[in-house]
């Protein structure tokens, strides 16, 4: 007898799609091995063999106003991280060439802060005309809550992706945050989309949310129309306001990352933060859910390599070509 999560996969292979109202219990009462298969089963079918990479570079770093209460770089937290200003443009092309050299699809620069402004604003378009002029690599940017005008500047400048994470749900925002508010971000990512980029959004899991809240995240995700979703596990940093917080099992991500691709079927489900969370670095997501991460010696990825993820890929059959 076929099951109901291979039907329901069928269904969304033929056109269907959740939406927020429907019974999604069927994700959740799934057992995880039948669940990730038919995840794997859509990817296959929206993404083929193709996963994306992407690298990033902090381009500034610390002493930012928000307090978020995840990141190490809040002005309100003490961790000890390294602050500095915008980094010179021949460091940031320099990482970018060697990122494109070595395969990898697109390239960002992130600094930290609400909003990257004044003559900083105006290095970073420069950087990116550069690399535009230069350069084959995508270029994505994220530089927080900024003006219809910079979206525009950015996207002369050869700017194609934007990122800017919704973080969590609407309901759970406000146990996260309290200098912005969740309707910044979205109308930020709106304006973005209407000025012509691509928008990069997800969030963090394991930040003390529910199940509810994650599967709101995904919804919203996908009413946003967004193409590329970052899921990020949190890793507790000492001096932050989450620093107790519990590490999530691989089991809570692997469901969180088939349930994203059911409700979000042709995006881009990114690793983030949190792969070494997973078995083998995170290789049995790529083929049931995940089709993108992102890679390089960063944070984020707490040092996996550019060389280490294409020889997994190709080990699998996946190729990021």
């Amino acid at each position: 007898m076929t099951s109901k999560i291979h039907v329901l996969a069928d269904k969304i292979m033929a056109g269907f799609r959740l939406q927020r109202g429907d019974d999604f219990s069927l994700l959740f009462d799934t057992p995880l091995e039948e669940l990730s298969a038919e995840a794997g089963r859509l990817q296959k079918h929206f993404c083929g063999q193709h996963v994306d990479l992407c690298t990033i570079i902090n381009g500034r770093s610390g002493r930012c106003s928000e307090n978020c209460k995840y990141c190490a770089q809040a002005a309100c937290h003490h961790t000890g991280i390294d602050e500095y200003p915008f980094l010179p443009q021949e460091e940031i092309i320099a990482n970018a060439r060697a990122n494109q050299e070595a395969g990898v699809n697109r390239f960002a620069i992130v600094t930290s802060g609400r909003a990257l402004g004044g003559a900083e604003f105006d290095q970073a378009i420069a950087t990116y005309e550069k690399m535009r002029d230069t350069l084959t690599i995508d270029l994505c940017a994220s530089h927080g809550i900024i003006s219809r005008e910079q979206f525009r500047r950015l996207r002369a400048a050869g700017v194609t992706s934007y990122h800017h994470n919704i973080e969590t749900s609407r309901r759970y925002f406000p146990q996260i945050c309290t200098s912005h508010t969740y309707e910044d971000r979205i109308k930020t990512i709106k304006i973005a989309q209407e000025e012509g980029l691509c928008v990069c959004s997800g969030g963090i899991i394991g930040m003390g949310e529910t199940w509810e809240d994650r599967l709101d995240m995904a919804i919203s995700l996908a009413e946003l129309h967004i193409t590329s979703i970052p899921i990020n596990a949190l890793m507790p940093i000492k001096g932050t306001g989450l620093e107790n917080q519990p590490r999530l099992t691989p089991e809570e991500i692997m469901r969180t990352i088939a349930i994203f691709r059911f409700i979000n079927p042709e995006a881009n489900i990114r690793l983030a933060a949190g792969r070494k969370l997973l078995p083998e670095n995170g290789a049995a997501a790529f083929t049931q859910g995940a089709s993108a991460s992102i890679t390089g010696n960063m944070l984020t990825t707490s040092g996996t390599t550019i060389k280490e993820d294409l020889a997994m890929l190709d080990k699998l059959g996946l190729s990021n070509a």
